[in-house]
């Protein structure tokens, strides 16, 4: 009788503990259909799968599906940038749109450089000046020294003045192996995100005055690295490393310089660098599963141009990184 109790107790347990691991396998298996991305803003954002699309380089905003968001309807301005002047690298579209927008919210003029998509800088432009803004537009190569040095001398003699640089530029194409990323692509990539970032602040601080701030885009690859972006990683960990070692030089001159570092943003540098299929699951491998929209990432740069908000960082960095 004791053995006939002791095998149906043992029996019962059993079945318990597969009752408890069905349970679990169904609560799963509902966590993994209805649990789409985060969703933590003022608007839902949109989430892979996205339509499969590539563009050639350097990418155009106007041809993205779906529309990047970078306006923010729900941020208030409150003259943080009041009478102050920005330049913006890669200001064109992405990041750097939605960055003008929201400086100009606070209260700056804008110079906008970019390479040749004059169509998405005049949106750009026009979104300034909705807010009350001047904007001017710089095409050219941040590449060049003479160029970047151009640029400055342009948007001090339009716009009076020089308060902060946001060096956003970037040249980004992946290479699968090591042995296909030829000295062309690699050089090209380390003279746009590297060279085009130093030229611009050593013409830029010559007109900075105490206050003045420098904010240099990273990247989360420059922290974990990405197998695909070998030259990429490396420029935005040296992106990383110049932004604090810039931090130290300036330090008594009176000018913060510090770096955002996103995760996967969408913008037209990933779909003009990814395959179409690649694209289509854009931002899903991070724990928030979708990419940032620009307007998420554009009030850190306010943030750290700011001296009202961030007069007491200087040499940090920024991971705006869905999660990681």
């Amino acid at each position: 009788m004791p053995e006939k109790q002791s095998t149906g107790n043992a029996k019962a347990v059993a079945e318990r503990q597969r009752r408890i691991q069905a349970q679990v396998a169904e609560a799963d298996r509902k966590e993994k259909e209805g649990n789409g991305s985060m969703q933590a803003g003022a608007r839902t954002y949109p989430e892979p799968p996205f339509p499969k699309q590539h563009q050639p380089k350097p990418g155009s905003e106007a041809h993205l599906n779906p529309e990047p968001m970078y306006d923010a309807p729900f941020y208030l301005g409150s003259k943080k940038l009041e009478g102050k002047v920005a330049l913006i690298t890669g200001g064109d579209s992405g990041i750097g749109r939605a960055v003008a927008v929201l400086f100009a919210r606070e209260g700056a003029d804008i110079a906008i450089s970019y390479l040749v998509e004059h169509a998405d800088a005049k949106v750009t432009q026009g979104a300034v000046e909705h807010e009350g803004r001047k904007c001017i537009l710089l095409p050219g190569d941040v590449a060049k020294r003479r160029y970047c040095q151009e640029a400055v001398n342009n948007t001090v003699e339009q716009l009076g003045r020089l308060d902060v640089l946001v060096n956003n530029a970037t040249f980004q194409v992946h290479t699968s192996k090591l042995e296909d990323l030829t000295p062309e692509h690699f050089d090209t990539t380390l003279k746009t995100n590297l060279y085009g970032y130093f030229y611009m602040a050593q013409a830029a601080v010559t007109h900075m005055e105490p206050g003045s701030a420098i904010i240099n885009t990273g990247s989360v690859t420059g922290i974990k690295g990405s197998k695909q972006l070998l030259d990429y990683s490396m420029t935005k960990g040296g992106t990383h490393a110049f932004t604090r070692a810039l931090a130290a030089n300036l330090m008594s001159r009176g000018i913060r310089v510090n770096a955002v570092a996103p995760g996967p943003v969408w913008t037209p540098l990933n779909p003009s660098d990814k395959e179409a299929e690649d694209v289509s699951t854009f931002g899903s491998q991070v724990p928030m599963k979708r990419p940032a929209q620009p307007e998420e990432i554009a009030p850190a740069y306010v943030f750290l141009a700011s001296p009202q908000c961030s007069s007491y960082i200087t040499g940090e960095i920024l991971p705006i990184v869905g999660g990681y």
